[in-house]
């Protein structure tokens, strides 16, 4: 959006006071996310200048878009995520003439059209940018709101993909990092087997001069030979897999609507650890889902005592109101699920720590993000921006480079080290 509206001459602006226009970009997948939306969106309506005009855009908007106008005073504008690269069309329309009620721009159908495949799907961050290659999910999960709030999956063409690739390695981006609500299902809907693995074998050749190669959001079971032959073939595909499995015990997965072949999981994860020794494996879990006993629990504590992540995301289960699964309720006490939330932490960060010791006195390969008063903040082929962990360095770095960091020390989320010399960390794997 901030693309096509400074392509249209307008400025971004960091200070609110200053804009004309004000977009808060919203979610809408669980509770606290919906409630902290709606307060900044107060915040905001709040402070508004005469002039200002204050747009809701994003997944909040397209699932409870008149709703938020109620809960909401001072807004002028409404906008989903169907269609959102026609936010310049909407602030044309609020800039042309006054509107006493709220501009609503809310297709039901997404849509992926000739006048979007110009359009950079990227977010730049730094050094790095996170390039969206599909939207929407066709996944039946029973907890999950995407599919009411994104639509069905659409996928973003082959090319289209690659042109913007080739434009984020040009302007100097080292590190691409692939999204979307399933990456694993990508090009399905294009007629495509396999789309993800051939995307990234199209990818290595049109960007050869780009570091890093990052994936997230993998489905079970989409984990393919082919995947996993591409992964390992190719040095700037990283060694990094985001295989969120949202538990461990068959009958819990079952009333979630997820892939429910536990042993199928061992296998792969055994599989692709053979096949890449250092792979960094993250995963996302779930507590206190409807239905779920203190056996159960105590299964999922046991399947992560045996699998050992790297890294993992712990929640405990948002009722939903929508989902498939809303017949089920939310039984289980809050208590009782913080309570579990609690036991799984506690024992991922004893891993998280094991895993990180092992760690020390090797060289990783570390792309720089920040740098003051005498160290350097960065990550390695183990971190995705903001979810995982960091690399200290103890001295200030260019950043955006990436340099051998030979690890000194290891805490439960993060690494301390020291550059070292290029010649030292020859041939040692980032």
């Amino acid at each position: 959006m901030s693309h096509l509206l400074q392509a249209e001459g307008l400025d971004f602006i960091e200070n609110p006071d200053e804009a004309d226009f004000l977009i808060v970009n919203t979610c809408g997948f669980i509770g606290p996310a919906k409630a902290e939306s709606i307060q900044v969106l107060r915040e905001f309506a709040a402070k508004k200048k005469e002039g200002q005009r204050l747009i809701a855009a994003g997944c909040l908007t397209q699932r409870y878009g008149v709703e938020v106008t109620s809960q909401v005073s001072g807004m002028d504008g409404i906008l989903g995520t169907r269609r959102w690269m026609d936010i310049v069309k909407v602030v044309h329309t609020l800039r042309e003439q006054p509107h006493p009620e709220p501009v609503y721009h809310l297709p039901d159908v997404p849509q992926i059209g000739s006048d979007e495949l110009g359009v950079p799907r990227a977010s730049i961050q730094g050094a790095s940018a996170y390039l969206k290659i599909a939207d929407g999910c066709r996944r039946p999960c029973a907890f999950c709101a995407i599919p009411l709030i994104k639509g069905s999956l659409v996928s973003r063409p082959i090319e289209v993909i690659l042109d913007e690739a080739r434009t984020l390695e040009q302007i100097g981006v080292r590190e691409l990092i692939l999204i979307a609500q399933d990456t694993t299902d990508y090009g399905r809907d294009l007629g495509m087997k396999n789309g993800l693995a051939k995307l990234l074998e199209g990818m290595v050749r049109a960007v050869p001069k780009l570091d890093w190669i990052r994936i997230l959001y993998t489905f079970p079971g989409y984990v393919t030979d082919e995947l996993i032959e591409v992964m390992a073939s190719y040095p700037q595909i990283l060694h990094y897999l985001d295989l969120p499995l949202q538990h461990g015990h068959p009958e819990t997965l079952k009333r979630m609507r997820r892939p429910a072949n536990i042993v199928w999981v061992y296998k792969t994860v055994e599989k692709v650890r053979k096949v890449m020794p250092d792979l960094a494996l993250r995963t996302t879990l779930i507590v206190g889902y409807p239905g779920e006993t203190e056996e159960e629990f105590q299964t999922l504590l046991d399947f992560v005592a045996d699998l050992r992540f790297d890294r993992m995301g712990t929640f405990t289960f948002s009722f939903e109101p929508g989902t498939p699964s809303e017949p089920l309720g939310d039984p289980i006490p809050q208590e009782v699920k913080e309570e579990r939330r609690e036991r799984l932490r506690l024992m991922q960060q004893q891993i998280s720590l094991e895993k990180n010791q092992t760690f020390i006195e090797k060289t990783l390969q570390v792309l720089v993000e920040g740098a003051g008063d005498g160290i350097s903040l960065g990550r390695s082929y183990r971190d995705a921006p903001e979810i995982d962990g960091m690399v200290m360095i103890e001295s200030e770095v260019p950043v955006g480079e990436i340099l051998p960091v030979r690890v000194t020390g290891a805490m439960v989320y993060d690494l301390v080290g020291v550059v070292e010399k290029e010649s030292k960390a020859a041939g040692e794997r980032g």
